[in-house]
């Protein structure tokens, strides 16, 4: 009798090999809005960019500290359709996040430290869109 070893081999053979794949955080839900947050670490970072392709929205947060550029979490992120309406609101939990918006005109208010970046966005259908919001 063969014993079926497929799934333990793979982790086996991924650990000997000394590669390190990071996990993509949870998708999680705002106002019904499908979104993932992250990027803390190199790994997570990398996954999740890669990742992007697959969204039509990815906001990058940053700010300025000490005179260069520092990837930043906790930005409150709220987006308004064209009637002003608040329809996601979420706080970030690390440097990037996808948000799954369908094709239309949004406005964006990222607030961090109490000070509030607003942009707008036109999203596409089959397009993904990145938007670097960056604090001084």
């Amino acid at each position: 009798m063969k014993k079926y070893l497929g799934p333990f081999l793979a982790i086996s053979l991924l650990a000997l090999s000394g590669i390190a794949f990071a996990q993509i955080p949870e998708t999680q839900h705002s106002n019904g809005i499908a979104y993932i947050s992250g990027g803390v670490g190199e790994d997570e970072a990398l996954a999740i960019v890669a990742e992007s392709k697959q969204w039509p929205l990815m906001l990058e947060l940053s700010q300025l500290e000490n005179g260069r550029g520092v990837w930043i979490f906790g930005a409150q992120i709220k987006i308004l359709n064209d009637q002003k309406k608040v329809i996601f609101d979420a706080v970030s939990e690390g440097p990037y996040i996808l948000i799954n918006l369908e094709a239309g005109a949004y406005f964006i208010e990222a607030s961090y430290q109490g000070v509030v970046q607003r942009q707008s966005a036109a999203v596409k259908t089959g397009q993904n869109q990145k938007l670097s919001i960056f604090w001084k």
